[in-house]
């Protein structure tokens, strides 16, 4: 036993030393944010536009999706840990079009990125790090006006099948009532079956769900192949005329089943039916969190019918907390979710990287848990937010189980790693930082500039 209490100690000795003797650390110009006990966090690349989707690729570069710029090809020196510095930051596709989504092949030969209307591809070199010049199409007719996130991931399950997520048109959008629109749906299209023209979204596909307003955070569980989609809920909810849009409807997940079944697609309810978070509402005699409820109670449309028709989601979050990004641990025990907070409340909420413990493919915690969350990575004060504080979106893991995270709206990407997976409740989480100024790095640009503006010297500010 003292044997390995000294290799503890000894590790955690080595870690200290490292954050310590890391160079060229970054600070955010915010306050800095928390990090859960037994995990370490660092600022790693600055100076990007507006970073969503990242991936990982088999030579360890991070491709990096710049909303409204194009994507990156980032390599790092790796100093071990969460010592990361920039060694080149460029741009690999240049695209103003690209909106949010993401993927790569499973051979990491063909690169799938997104826009409001097309799924575009190109052949990619992991080796060098480049592209084909020409995209081709290979997913068409997917425009929107209002949710403009097309969601991509790769099935590992089912080979050659790109998930596609589709949102709606405005916040209560009729259409998504028909199938046959493709609005506030998610898709699976068999790519070895693509020809000279492109899908079309409305049309080709196979349908995994429907009746999801906003399905932004999809994936896939790793242990099942099941499908997972988190649904972004309406604004401005009232029922039967009573305003209760402060903390109704609740933010969703939602298990869609795995590419290759072959069961009847489920409909989630949106725009008829929708999840309870706060169950003091008008007309209330039973309903529990997570229930699905209708915005009216009469005999076309009531609670009765959205509980015998339509799918209830296998948990329910607080309202408004927006979640845009869902990726599960290698082994599946664990769901983290980038919640990029809200706007449409009077007192903020989420501005969290957060994580769900599964077992056996489902979330340990009951359907109608209000605690199934914890924190990962989070703001100390969300009255900052949105103005002054992280909001993060895309995640990937990289071959050390380091998690890569964006945060879109401050232009940066961090990086996490558990150093302790059983810590004490004591035991407090880790953000490296510096005397770094952020600001010179941006006028850089995200290229080797980024490590200059930072100065010799980290500190460790523990919370």
């Amino acid at each position: 036993m003292k044997g390995f209490r000294n290799l503890a100690l000894a590790g955690a000795a080595a870690t200290a030393v490292l954050a310590q003797e890391c160079v060229n650390v970054l600070t955010p110009s915010y306050n800095a944010p928390q990090v859960a006990p037994g995990w370490q966090a660092q600022l790693v690349a600055t100076g990007y536009k507006k970073p969503r989707t990242i991936h990982v690729d088999s030579k360890g570069a991070l491709l990096v999706l710049d909303a409204a710029v194009g994507v990156y090809h980032v390599t790092f020196k790796d100093n071990g840990g969460t010592c990361l510095t920039v060694m080149e930051s460029r741009i690999l596709v240049n695209n103003t079009r690209l909106t949010h989504g993401m993927a790569l092949s499973e051979d990491s030969k063909t690169l799938y990125a997104s826009s409001v209307d097309q799924v575009l591809a190109w052949a990619y070199d992991a080796e060098t790090g480049t592209v084909n010049a020409e995209p081709a199409v290979v997913i068409d007719n997917m425009a929107n006006n209002d949710q403009t996130t097309r969601t991509l991931v790769m099935s590992k399950a089912s080979r050659d099948r790109l998930v596609v997520s589709r949102g709606v048109d405005e916040n209560f959008d009729i259409d998504a009532l028909d199938a046959s629109t493709g609005h506030a749906q998610v898709k699976a299209f068999d790519l070895s079956k693509s020809g000279n023209d492109p899908f079309d979204f409305n049309t080709d596909g196979k349908l995994l769900g429907w009746g999801i307003r906003n399905a932004v955070a999809v994936a896939e569980d790793p242990v099942t192949g099941n499908v997972w989609a988190m649904d972004n809920s309406i604004d401005d909810m009232t029922r039967n005329g009573v305003d209760i849009h402060d903390n109704n409807p609740g933010d969703e997940l939602n298990l869609l089943g795995a590419v290759a079944d072959e069961a009847e697609p489920g409909n989630y309810g949106y725009p008829r039916c929708f999840a309870v978070w706060d169950t003091i509402i008008p007309l209330n005699d039973s309903l529990k969190v997570g229930d699905q409820f209708s915005m009216e109670q009469n005999s076309t449309m009531n609670d009765t019918r959205c509980h015998s028709e339509y799918v209830a989601p296998r948990l329910t979050f607080q309202s408004h907390t927006s979640p845009v990004f869902l990726k599960f641990s290698n082994d599946g025990s664990q769901a983290f979710m980038s919640f990029r907070g809200s706007f449409n409340r009077p007192d903020p909420v989420g501005y969290a990287l957060m994580a769900v413990e599964f077992s056996n493919g489902e979330p340990v915690a009951r359907s109608d848990s209000t605690d199934a969350l914890r924190s990962i990575m989070f703001n100390k004060d969300l009255n900052a937010c949105p103005g002054q504080c992280f909001r993060p979106v895309g995640l990937a893991w990289d071959a050390q189980n380091r998690l890569f995270m964006t945060s879109d709206s401050t232009g940066e990407i961090y990086v996490l790693r558990q150093n302790d997976t059983m810590p004490t409740s004591t035991t407090p989480g880790t953000i490296v930082t510096g005397t770094a100024k952020p600001g010179v790095a941006n006028s850089l640009g995200p290229s080797l500039g980024l490590g200059l503006a930072a100065l010799v010297g980290a500190c460790l500010l523990t919370f």
